[in-house]
């Protein structure tokens, strides 16, 4: 309270604590103006204790909100890398909303589907025994464990370069193992089969899934911070596991003994979480080159001699499976002409020397030759190439392939188009965002290595 408010506080109950008997008893003309100026007095101290009053309440408020803050903040942490946003890329937040509701959609499902799988097994019943139980898990596991080895080796060095395609094929068989498992308790002759054909499936999602999480993480750490972010999304994971299972026990418990409404529940939630996966893949502005993202960048500078953003080109791509995508037009499948890595043994040895003395020779100094064949195009990789001659390769065999569609002569204008435009498009690459130190492609296994005179196949 202020001071001089307070003095005459401390005035008026002074004054009104004295004896009536000691106080002067004055008649004054003007008793009514100090009737009016007491009533202006109390007005005013009313309005300063109200403002007091506010004040603090005001500081308090400020106080618990900071506090507040504070703590939350201290919550975040948990949960967001630090220096968040400034250290992840702006697609961080969206993908990681729409993953966290894919995931709860999941854990919500597994419960229903575990449900099914151990009235299957025979838990609860007399008639089952731990031997047959224990054997029958055994089956599936081993299932999916070999399939995991498989799927490694004929597709592990194609999940980086199509990250976003592999993403939602690994939630599409986790869908389908699950559906498995809810299936399983209706076909009791062939239980184990369906149960070990949803634990095969499953073992895709985990090679999938894990490898492309890799792949996203590094494209959302924007100060060498991969470690942090892939720990925050464990810590993200985890909750949206217990909220997922706490959500699920519930509703299996609700739905016991009401086969029509589990499989609502879990077609619906199916459809949800396709749907979140789309989303949360559709959102990802990723700027690493692979075969898809250069095949719409050529033709876009080809035409206008711009370079599209890796936002403008998150639009454009497909991140469906190939054999979804068959409405597209054609020449977006361009790419899908190129053979990179091609072996040599596929030519005769006539075409190798014709390849060599022919117009087609001029990369024979350099690091590639292009050949090409029914209207494919194949890329022979020299064993010295770098990760930039792989790239350079490609974009070659990219504005042949469109050259060759537009009727044109081809290797000649191809090799004059390079020459003359493929530094300033890599120049114009770079300042629009664009990784282009490697293109993301599957493994080259296929080198060769040839001077003026042969070329020999060589395994590299």
């Amino acid at each position: 309270m202020p001071l001089f408010l307070r003095s005459g506080m401390d005035r008026l109950l002074l004054s009104s604590q004295e004896p009536r008997s000691s106080r002067p008893h004055l008649l004054s003309p003007f008793r009514g103006h100090s009737f009016g100026c007491s009533r202006s007095l109390c007005t005013t101290i009313s309005i300063f204790y109200l403002i007091a009053i506010w004040d603090t309440l005001f500081n308090f408020i400020r106080r618990c909100g900071n506090r507040f803050n504070h703590v939350w903040r201290r919550i975040l942490e948990a949960f967001v890398p630090e220096g968040f946003p400034s250290s992840v890329t702006p697609d961080y937040a969206p993908f990681q909303v729409w993953d966290s509701l894919q995931g709860l959609s999941t854990y919500i499902r597994t419960m229903l589907s575990t449900q099914a799988l151990l009235s299957a097994i025979g838990v609860g019943e007399k008639s089952a025994t731990v031997l047959g139980a224990t054997f029958q898990w055994f089956l599936r596991d081993l299932t999916g464990m070999v399939g995991g080895i498989l799927f490694t080796f004929y597709q592990g060095s194609n999940l980086d370069s199509d990250a976003k395609m592999w993403r939602l094929v690994a939630d599409l068989m986790n869908d389908l193992g699950m559906l498995m498992d809810l299936v399983s308790p209706l076909y009791p002759s062939a239980f184990v089969f369906v149960v070990c054909l949803g634990s095969l499936s499953r073992s895709f999602t985990g090679v999938a899934s894990g490898a492309t999480r890799a792949a996203l993480t590094q494209h959302f750490a924007l100060q060498n911070n991969a470690a942090d972010i892939s720990a925050k999304e464990g810590s993200q994971e985890a909750v949206a596991t217990m909220v997922g299972m706490a959500i699920g026990m519930l509703l299996a418990r609700m739905t016991m003994g009401h086969p029509i409404f589990i499989w609502i529940s879990f077609l619906s939630l199916t459809i949800f979480h396709m749907y979140a996966n789309y989303k949360a893949v559709q959102c990802l502005a990723l700027t690493s080159l692979n075969m898809e993202r250069s095949s719409i960048l050529l033709q876009h500078f080809t035409r206008t001699g711009q370079v599209l953003s890796p936002t403008q080109i998150s639009k454009r791509e497909h991140i469906l499976p190939t054999w979804m995508a068959t409405w597209s037009p054609k020449n977006t499948f361009l790419h899908r002409r190129i053979k990179l890595g091609a072996r040599v043994s596929f030519l005769d040895k006539q075409e190798i020397m014709d390849l060599m003395q022919s117009a087609k020779c001029r990369q024979k100094k350099g690091r590639y030759l292009l050949v090409e064949k029914k209207g494919n195009i194949s890329i022979i990789m020299h064993r010295d190439a770098t990760a930039s001659d792989v790239l350079q390769s490609f974009i070659h065999a990219l504005v042949e392939g469109q050259m060759k569609m537009d009727h044109s002569s081809g290797y000649s204008e191809s090799q004059t188009w390079i020459d003359k435009n493929y530094a300033d498009f890599l120049q114009k690459l770079n300042s629009s965002g664009w990784n282009t130190e490697r293109l993301l492609s599957p493994s080259i296994i296929w080198r060769a290595n040839w001077s003026s005179h042969s070329v020999d196949e060589k395994i590299d």
